[in-house]
């Protein structure tokens, strides 16, 4: 080996530049979204429910969307009937963003935090937002 020396050293060097980003964020978590529930239409609820439980929306809400989605447009069914019974029209507009319609402060807090970008809006208006 003549050039042990310079290959050690290469692979240290890269090694270092790979593991850098890594090594440079431990402990340093982001800081978790602040989501805003406090819309007029939430305010004014007796009982503040979501059309499934909080646990299963924050879980599952693309896969609710997605059958959503599938029953409304190839089953032709526009009505969901929750866990607990209620019966709910499928609509993304009229269900999900008539109570949650503070979307740059809900929907957008959360995706830009997990870095996941829906397709919801590729074929749905943006709601007009109602800041408070």
């Amino acid at each position: 080996m003549y050039n042990g020396g310079k290959i050690i050293l290469g692979l240290a060097v890269f090694a270092g530049l790979v593991t850098f980003p890594f090594l440079y964020n431990i402990g340093q978590a982001d800081r978790q979204p602040d989501l805003k529930l406090d819309t007029p239409v939430i305010r004014q609820m007796a009982v503040k429910h979501c059309v499934e439980p909080k646990a299963f929306m924050r879980a599952e809400h693309m896969q609710l969307l997605n059958d959503w989605r599938n029953e409304a447009l190839r089953q032709g069914n526009r009505e969901y009937v929750s866990s607990t019974g209620e019966k709910y029209n499928i609509s993304l507009q009229n269900t999900c963003l008539h109570c949650h319609s503070n979307k740059k402060k809900f929907c957008d807090e959360c995706h830009n935090y997990m870095a996941v970008h829906p397709y919801c809006f590729d074929c749905h208006l943006q709601p007009k937002e109602n800041v408070q």
